[in-house]
């Protein structure tokens, strides 16, 4: 199990787990989960990692189907500008690899951020802290959990 796993059993939070093989030459870690699963990349999100002018880390969850916009990002956060972590920082910071950063059971709490669009959505896919796992739940649910807010900060 993985922390992000173990956090929804022990809150009883409605939840499910989706595997599927990991091919290590995958060009898109949420491409390959939505191909793999056979889901909609609008309903399949990412975890990124940005970093603040004053190197404070932000946690951003936009759909694969489209990419982080940085600026938006910055605006919301009430910052000049963001860029994206450095992939060590960002691991180390969650506990979790790049491919598999979960939103949930990061070592460490992080400003969060999800796009506008999963407000419209029943369930929503995110990773469940490992690459080759996912895991499916209402976006009220990963917003209360993550202590976090709903902005538009993706781009087609």
């Amino acid at each position: 199990m993985t922390p992000a796993i173990n956090l929804l059993r022990k809150l009883s939070i409605a939840h499910q787990v989706l595997g599927y093989h990991h091919d290590a030459n995958a060009r898109s870690y949420g491409g390959e989960a939505a191909q793999q699963l056979g889901l909609d990349p609008a309903q399949v999100f990412k975890t990124l990692l940005a970093s603040t002018e004053k190197h404070e880390l932000l946690v951003a969850i936009v759909p694969v189907s489209g990419t982080l916009d940085l600026k938006a990002l910055a605006d919301v956060a009430g910052c000049r500008k963001c860029e994206m972590a450095e992939v060590d920082v960002a691991q180390r910071a969650t506990g979790y690899l790049v491919g598999g950063i979960s939103p949930l059971g990061q070592k460490k709490k992080h400003r969060t951020f999800i796009d506008a669009s999963a407000q419209a959505l029943l369930a929503m896919h995110v990773s469940a802290g490992k690459r080759g796992l996912e895991v499916a739940l209402a976006p009220g649910d990963l917003l209360a959990l993550a202590d976090g807010h709903y902005a538009a900060i993706a781009r087609p």
